[in-house]
């Protein structure tokens, strides 16, 4: 059976339920204000931009990393060019020992 709601419905709660929807309340709508200060805050306040100075020294960092990466590529390729080198001579070597056989 289904109630029918209605002036004469009698609701009852207890104390405790009373105080926890009151500070359910209290805590929501003091969180609402707390961050609508904030946004107001964020938008009065943008960030610093970036000085020319940090500019610079980021800028020269970047550059130093990508020569420094470019000698190691550098060394790299004049690696393999010996390495290919030497197995070459191996490969000469070897072809003439089974020549003679």
């Amino acid at each position: 059976m289904a109630q029918k709601i209605s002036e004469d419905t009698n609701v009852t709660l207890d104390l405790k339920t009373i105080g926890l929807i009151v500070g359910g309340v209290v805590s929501l709508t003091s969180m609402y204000f707390v961050l609508k200060s904030d946004i107001a805050l964020a938008m009065e306040k943008p960030e610093p931009e970036v000085s020319k100075i940090e500019w610079s020294y980021k800028d020269e960092l970047v550059r130093s990393e990508i020569s420094n990466t470019n000698e190691k590529v550098l060394g790299l390729e004049k690696s393999v060019e010996e390495i290919k080198e030497q197995l070459n001579k191996i490969d000469e070597r070897l072809y003439e020992i089974s020549k003679q056989r």
